[in-house]
């Protein structure tokens, strides 16, 4: 053996996750996460310490001991984040950091851990009335199953991502792709996705959506009934009839309640369609890329022979538009009681511009889903329920990142966020695989030992800039509005 295999280093293991990997010197683990220096276990990326005075966007910067005066880490405006933080495996050991702060002149304790979530995914809303897929769809994305089409909302269309039969059901494929796919979402990068039988979709938390190689700019104002009775007035006098065509409800403004208590006339119109309560309209047409979230690029064709005993004539006005405003198209009834389409009047001009004025802009929401359970609790209490009691009574706040959650009603902790509420690149993951979320737990310090917490790994925040954490003493002071617990 000669003196170079001697003095070669060992790999050394990393617990930070149940992969274990072992690691050489100057090298990263399997996540990037974690890496080997100076035969030490690192963590790479610093810990996120949030300042709620700084304006939002401010700047990002070295928060050590020798660069910093301390001055901001008095009172509650300081708030130590996950992000960076490392993780509680194998969960029977403390949080990386349990921090004791004031607030208002009381004592608090913030729980920081790194959690590692198999049971996670994200819920898309999509601002659009295109038809992207039917419900119950499957959801791809590089070929792969990683959700479905859930229930429209409305004015948006919603997709479900993830879970844990995604991420450790299938085939290791699935599960790579569906993890890697929810970490992009999560870290505000866009992901292209394809729906069965539906459209392809590039999704970007705060972006518009790019429908089949489109940009959206619109979401819709409301149903076809729901325009009638918002825009009717602005109508009346200017068009003898006027057809709001929607996927969903289309409607017809002289039959409309809206166009009855304004005195509109009968017209004698014909809708192909099935005929809900007087003025509205459902199934006129297929789902679609078209007029309304319809597949027509031809409006005329919902429309049936028109009645001359019920008030049809010649030269009868007909304005037809959308839910966004973006299509529209103008007839009038020739002698033989056909619609003839016509260049639109001027004075009918402001009203269409009236309902696109009204359009939202289109827009990519991700919220990112899990439940907060299992050995996690642990490095927060040495018995675990008391953590999920606590948090049930509203005793405990949970935050992500620093973010406020909506943690569902009943048994667990499962909760949602909205990444656009936490820094960039805030979300990690392991090749179990599963993602790796910041997770913080504020309660009085009061509560926390009444929960049995972990009393002897309490820090103040100036020890942690101190002397760091497990991982070293890197930190980072990030500006992030009015936002955290």
């Amino acid at each position: 053996m000669n003196s170079d295999t001697l003095t070669k280093p060992e790999k050394i293991r990393c617990d930070a996750c149940p992969v274990m990997c072992y690691v050489a010197e100057g090298k990263a683990g399997a996540c990037d996460r974690y890496a080997n220096e100076n035969g030490r276990i690192i963590r790479c990326d610093p810990l996120t310490i949030l300042d709620r005075q700084l304006e939002k966007g401010g700047e990002i910067r070295p928060f050590l001991k020798s660069d910093w005066d301390g001055k901001m880490l008095e009172g509650g405006e300081v708030f130590v984040s996950a992000i960076g933080s490392g993780t509680t495996y194998p969960d029977y050991k403390p949080a990386p950091f349990i921090v004791s702060r004031q607030v208002g002149g009381v004592d608090f304790v913030t729980v920081v851990t790194e959690a590692i979530f198999s049971y996670c995914g994200v819920k898309i809303k999509i601002d659009t009335d295109r038809h992207l897929g039917h419900e119950g769809a499957i959801v791809r994305a590089s070929g792969e199953v990683i959700g479905h089409v859930m229930t429209g909302e409305y004015g948006s269309q919603m997709l479900s991502l993830g879970g844990v039969d995604h991420l450790t059901g299938g085939s290791k494929a699935e599960g790579r792709i569906t993890c890697d796919s929810l970490l992009k979402l999560c870290n505000k990068q866009a992901v292209e996705l394809e729906i069965d039988e539906g459209s392809k979709v590039v999704v970007q938390a705060g972006k518009a959506p790019i429908v089949d190689g489109v940009t959206e700019t619109r979401m819709r104002v409301g149903c076809g009934s729901a325009t009638i009775g918002m825009f009717a007035s602005q109508w009346r006098g200017l068009v003898d009839e006027v057809v709001v065509i929607d996927d969903h409800i289309t409607g017809v403004v002289s039959e409309h309640q809206a166009g009855k208590v304004l005195g509109w006339e009968d017209t004698g119109i014909k809708i192909k369609g099935r005929r809900s309560t007087p003025g509205r309209y459902f199934q006129v047409a297929e789902p679609g890329l078209g007029w309304g979230g319809t597949n027509i690029e031809d409006p005329s064709v919902i429309l049936g022979p028109w009645n001359a005993k019920k008030g049809a004539k010649p030269g009868l006005r007909l304005m037809m538009v959308s839910t966004t405003g973006e299509q529209h198209a103008y007839y009038v009834l020739d002698d033989d009681l056909v619609p003839q389409l016509q260049d639109m009047p001027d004075s009918l001009l402001p009203s269409v511009q009236l309902i696109e004025e009204n359009c939202e802009p289109s827009l990519c929401s991700v919220l990112f889903m899990c439940g907060a359970g299992g050995s996690l609790r642990s490095g927060a209490t040495k018995n675990p329920v008391l953590l999920t009691r606590s948090v049930q009574a509203l005793k405990t706040s949970v935050t992500c990142g620093g973010a406020d959650v909506y943690v569902w009603p009943g048994g667990g902790i499962t909760f949602m966020v909205d990444v656009l509420k936490l820094p960039d690149d805030s979300f990690g993951y392991v090749p179990t695989p599963a993602i790796v979320a910041p997770l913080e737990f504020t309660v009085s310090l009061d509560d926390y030992l009444a929960l049995g917490g972990h009393q002897d790994a309490i820090r103040a925040i100036g020890d942690i800039v101190e002397h760091g954490g497990e991982y070293g003493a890197n930190a980072r002071l990030t500006a992030f509005g009015d936002k955290g617990d």
